[in-house]
């Protein structure tokens, strides 16, 4: 069923990643509208306030599914003289919202439990609803698993959000269907509204979740390590690159990453073939990664005894004091006190700038207290 829901959205459409998103937020609106009906009518013959809730979180779920849809027609507008990096983050707003409607619920549902612990009722009880309850469970293990199918074909964090959603509202229904059992069929009429409020501590933390993820797109997460690798890779294969640093990926959006690197090149070499190596690796990385990239071309000394001697020691010294610790843009001013600039890639720690330089210092001067340092100290990017 899935693949055949996939072919048809894509039949006539001109953008996979709009048509799927907006195939999840139709599916989703059908799925969950069914279920809040069939979920609040149970809830008000039986009394059962677990059962309205989760029928309320249902019919939120459908409006996820509208703002969903919503998200993907925006994300796929084209770029315009305010936005000349396109739409893409409007994916991450919307997934924000699914969150805030999370967020809603679960305090309303906390609402009505708290009140019904307080002011507990009787419930009946038909086998019928455990049966409709279990089918609702496997309606939605079967969305989580369509969404995650679309997640991983576009990496929609909406979808993404959508997928978690329905899992979270399989545990939730499974204990309405506990509640139900409880309530009815032993004298702990409390039962109901105590698992109410277990169900809505599950649907904030689902929100909370949604939102750590989101967040960390609109703030800038690294990169990740497949990604840059990839980018290396393709520097790297070229004889005139011998290294990459600076490495820095914006992300405005699926398919609309922005980068830039430093390539290392060698002093002697002839300016515009480097011109033309990197010009060639600036659109490969375009083709086949989908990146818009500047590559600014950093010449190094190669085949100098001295420097190599002072690079060499360098590294030594460096990883002396920490393994993690890297450095690049080596160059050597020679003379009666040898200089040497460089900048030194350091891990996210405690320590201090100056901490760093100091400790760098005292390890150089037991090595050669005659080497003058001037060292920039630096994060990674990626």
């Amino acid at each position: 069923m899935s693949k055949l829901l996939i072919k048809l959205a894509l039949k006539k459409s001109k953008n996979e990643r709009e048509s799927l998103g907006i195939l999840s937020g139709i599916f989703g609106i059908i799925c969950n509208t069914l279920l809040c009906i069939f979920k609040f009518t149970i809830g008000s013959i039986s009394g059962a306030v677990s059962i309205t809730a989760d029928a309320v979180n249902n019919l939120s779920d459908a409006g996820s599914g509208i703002i969903t849809i919503l998200g993907s027609k925006l994300a796929n507008k084209p770029t315009d003289e305010e936005h000349p990096f396109g739409h893409g983050r409007f994916e991450y707003v919307t997934a924000l919202a699914v969150s805030f409607l999370i967020f809603l619920m679960s305090f309303e549902l906390a609402k009505n439990s708290v009140i019904k612990i307080l002011n507990p009722s009787e419930i009946s009880f038909n086998i019928w609803y455990i049966i409709v309850l279990a089918a609702a469970i496997g309606i939605k293990l079967y969305m989580a698993f369509f969404n995650n199918i679309l997640y991983k074909k576009t990496d929609n964090l909406n979808l993404k959000a959508i997928k978690q959603d329905s899992l979270n509202d399989c545990i939730a229904t499974a204990a309405t269907m506990a509640a139900l059992l409880i309530s009815a069929l032993t004298p702990l009429k409390r039962a109901d509204g105590i698992i109410g409020l277990a169900v809505a501590v599950i649907i904030f933390s689902s929100g909370v979740g949604i939102v750590r993820d989101i967040t960390g797109k609109i703030l800038g997460n690294a990169p990740s390590k497949e990604l840059v690798r990839s980018i290396e890779n393709i520097m790297l294969q070229e004889e005139l690159i011998l290294g990459v640093h600076d490495l820095i990926i914006h992300d405005y959006g699926p398919g609309r990453i922005i980068a830039s690197a430093h390539a290392e090149v060698p002093s002697d070499a002839d300016i515009v073939e480097i011109h033309d190596v990197i010009d060639r690796v600036e659109k490969r990385i375009s083709s086949e990664l989908h990146i818009v990239i500047c590559i600014h071309m950093d010449p190094i000394v190669v085949d100098d005894e001295t420097v190599d001697y002072y690079k060499n020691m360098t590294e030594q010294v460096i990883k002396k004091i920490n393994d993690n610790y890297s450095f690049h843009e080596f160059r050597l001013v020679k003379g009666n006190t040898n200089t040497l600039l460089f900048d030194l890639v350091v891990p996210y720690d405690k320590k201090t700038t100056a901490d760093i330089l100091n400790e760098l210092k005292a390890e150089y001067k037991k090595t050669d207290s005659s080497v003058n340092l001037i060292v920039t100290v630096e994060h990674s990017y990626v």
